[in-house]
């Protein structure tokens, strides 16, 4: 502990990362910055790219840090800079503390993971000394909500400028487990080499401080928001940032604090001193394949051989059956005769893989009476219409399909809470048909399910482990004690980054971080993902299962259609159709593999382009086994109430429908449970046995069930957010009142 905590921010280790995160805006950044710059005998030198950062160092102290400015409003880079960060200094306004956007900041980054963090209040000089008391006690008191037993520190004058700096450089590390585990830097140079066939992909040059762990050219490297790529070499070029920097003849060096612009020569300086340090090995590198690539034929019959053909022969022989028959019946005729005990085989299953046939019916129905009833609204509201001169009240009007849509989705939750997984039978197709790909269980618990049973045709795409615990858990140990070949922590290193879109380096030089993250063994490989997750307290809007929401995983952030499973220690797992927001539920989607622990943010994006955070939690494993049953519950109701005995209508419309779901076992909502006895008529009428005497308000249930897979929607571009709109501080006593 004591060595990790020498190492950081001194002349053998990185410089200390502080990322400097404005949570009001009204919060003096300039001034706050142009202090930690004016320190005695420091040096100050300018960061390439736009974002305004510079790094401090102070040969008197022995310590040397880079401040990265950001703000709350822009949620991506504040993400991406807190998962490479050794601490967060929050600046907030000396009266109100933070805003709404620096509210909803907090609470994506206590979702994400917090590094250590410092609370600075620049300001608030100008008031008057009892009112300057009066609002340091109030805010101090509204903080510890969030942070309790935290520490204002005024940011006035130099001296509390030099306590920050101490108090930053001495607290205990809070450590992420995500980036412990790998290589991490971020980017402090940049240079784009176009490629010979396209100026739109080339070679990216990065230079940077290695973080975490030993970094190996032989693995891959993925750069935050971009994707997964190779490396080719790797260098070691001079530290710009030494604490004893050489001494060069003919430049005179000034005793006092001096600045530096670095920006514009960030190419000379790779160029100069550059020494290879490794080359990768073609035989050793990481391949970027994320996805196996499924042969269409492999499961096509080809021509049996002699020892298959004898094999068959065998096996007539062995089931060679008698059976009477006529007088006069061919063999060939007679193989098709059959028997008793054979009349209640079972249907085939439609091969059918569209999901949409299995949504609620009830639910589309709902949707079809809202669709025509907009519709013939629409309609009427043609011939009626009055054109407004307002362009206020067009835009508002705008608005009205949003909030039909969202009615109808409040009133889809609604139903779905009141009458959990009901559908009403269709009348126009047979139950029998519609529910084909259904099944019966006597027990959801206990009863099997093979995992390998009519799996999608995505499946042959994915990858999986066979034992994926025990491949985590020697992969973490092999990380712990034996010793990579690479460039170790604390060096500066520039990474030759292979096949890298010219956009990535426009972002950076619009003065968006680069962060770029190794990839341990199997990391790029596409497989099952399965993340236990929270609803967020914040958001109370319905979220339906299969919408596309937007995930940010330890250190990846991509879209997906996502499925909703309860979280049981049970082998199979009832599917949720909407995000609940009394319950923890299990997130299923297809992703690149990530080895746990990871936090995982969920956010939907809204029409106008703002994320909302919806729900926080883990990942929880990476297993495309995990079963994911949806249940159907057909509903009757008793006609005629005997002792045992039941006269059941409204289940079915035919007789055919009654036969084939005759062995389904039946249940009521009072507890009772029986079975299906014979039909009676034609119209659906059916005479059922129960284990006691049914109350005539009681309803008779009967559950189907069939195992569902998420959609293929991965995604790894997610289109950056509009920045959070700011709004008046929001400190936990406003939001009671609000409430």
């Amino acid at each position: 502990v004591l060595a990790e905590k020498r190492s950081l921010g001194s002349r053998d280790g990185p410089p200390h990362l502080v990322v400097v995160v404005l949570l009001h805006g009204r919060a003096a950044a300039r001034d706050c910055l142009r202090l930690l710059q004016g320190q005695d005998s420091a040096l100050v030198r300018a960061d390439e790219g736009g974002a305004g950062g510079f790094a401090l160092l102070c040969p008197r102290l022995k310590q040397r840090w880079r401040f990265v400015p950001t703000h709350a409003g822009d949620l991506h880079a504040v993400l991406d800079l807190a998962k490479v960060a050794d601490s967060l200094l929050f600046v907030l306004d000396p009266v109100d503390g933070w805003d709404s956007a620096g509210e909803y900041c907090l609470s994506c980054l206590f979702a994400q993971g917090l590094p250590s963090y410092a609370l600075a209040v620049p300001g608030g000089a100008d008031l008057p000394p009892k009112k300057r008391i009066d609002a340091r006690k109030r805010l101090s008191k509204s903080i510890e909500k969030r942070f309790p037993e935290a520490k204002l520190f005024p940011l006035n004058t130099e001296q509390e400028c030099s306590l920050l700096l101490r108090h930053l450089s001495s607290q205990k590390q809070r450590h992420l487990a995500f980036r412990d585990r790998r290589a991490h830097l971020l980017v402090r140079a940049a240079q784009f080499v176009p490629s010979q066939d396209s100026h739109l992909v080339g070679t990216l040059k990065v230079s940077g401080f290695v973080r975490g762990q030993t970094l190996n050219v032989n693995s891959l490297v993925h750069i935050v928001g971009h994707g997964d790529f190779q490396l080719s070499q790797v260098d070691a070029p001079p530290d710009p940032l030494s604490l004893n920097p050489r001494v060069v003849k003919g430049q005179k060096r000034s005793q006092d604090m001096e600045v530096q612009d670095d920006s514009g020569n960030g190419a000379d300086e790779m160029e100069e001193d550059v020494k290879v340090l490794m080359k990768a090995d073609p035989s050793k590198q990481e391949s970027l394949q994320s996805e196996v690539v499924p042969d269409p034929m492999e499961g096509e019959q080809t021509w049996p051989t002699e020892e298959e053909l004898q094999e068959a022969e065998d096996s007539l022989k062995a089931e060679r059956r008698v059976v009477k028959v006529p007088k006069g019946t061919s063999k060939y005729q007679a193989a098709w005769i059959v028997d008793d005990g054979e009349e209640g085989s079972e249907k085939d299953d439609d091969d059918d893989e569209d999901d949409d046939m299995d949504d609620d019916l009830m639910e589309e129905a709902v949707s079809q009476e809202g669709e025509s009833s907009e519709e013939e609204a629409g309609e009427e509201e043609s011939e009626t219409m009055t054109v407004s001169e307002c362009l206020r009240d067009e835009q508002y009007d705008e608005k009205m399909e949003e909030d039909e849509q969202m009615l109808e989705r409040y009133k889809q939750e609604r139903m779905d809470e009141m009458f959990p997984d009901e559908v009403d039978t269709p009348r126009d197709v047979p139950a029998r048909v519609r529910f084909q790909k259904y099944r019966g269980l006597k027990s959801f618990r206990t009863s099997p399910w093979d995992p390998k049973e009519n799996l999608p045709r995505d499946y042959a795409r994915i990858f999986q482990f066979q034992d994926f615990s025990r491949t985590r858990k020697n992969l973490f140990r092999q990380i712990e004690k034996e010793e990579t070949e690479g460039a170790l922590v604390g060096w500066y290193v520039t990474l030759h980054v292979c096949d890298v879109p010219v956009s990535v380096m426009e972002s950076f030089k619009e003065g968006k971080p680069l962060v770029l993250f190794s990839l341990l063994p199997h990391e790029q490989k596409m497989s099952v993902l399965n993340f236990l997750v929270r609803r967020h307290p914040g958001n109370s809007e319905p979220v339906r299962a299969k919408e596309e929401l937007i995930f940010h995983c330890g250190f990846r952030r991509f879209r997906a259609s996502p499925l909703f499973s309860q979280h049981t220690s049970a082998d199979k797992h009832k599917l949720e159709r909407f995000l609940r927001p009394d319950a923890a539920l299990v997130v299923t989607v297809y992703a690149p593999i990530t080895f746990p622990p990871a936090s995982v943010l969920l956010f939907k994006q809204r029409s106008n382009g703002m994320h909302d955070l919806i729900a926080t939690g883990s990942l929880l494993s990476v297993d495309p086994d995990r079963i994911v049953i949806k249940r159907l519950v057909l509903s009757g109701h008793p006609f005629k109430i005997f002792t045992k005995m039941a006269v059941v209508r409204y289940m079915f419309f035919n007789r055919e429908d009654v036969m084939w779901f005759k062995p389904v076992e039946l249940r009521t909502k009072w507890g009772r449970r029986g079975h299906i006895k014979e039909p009676l008529g034609t119209h659906g009428h059916m005479k059922c046995h129960f284990d006691g005497q049914l109350k005539s308000q009681d309803t008779v249930l009967l559950n189907l069930y069939k195992r569902v897979f998420p959609k293929w929607t991965y995604d790894p571009h997610v289109p950056e957010p509009v920045p959070w709109v700011r709004s008046e501080s929001v400190l936990p006593e406003q939001e009671e009142e609000m409430e």
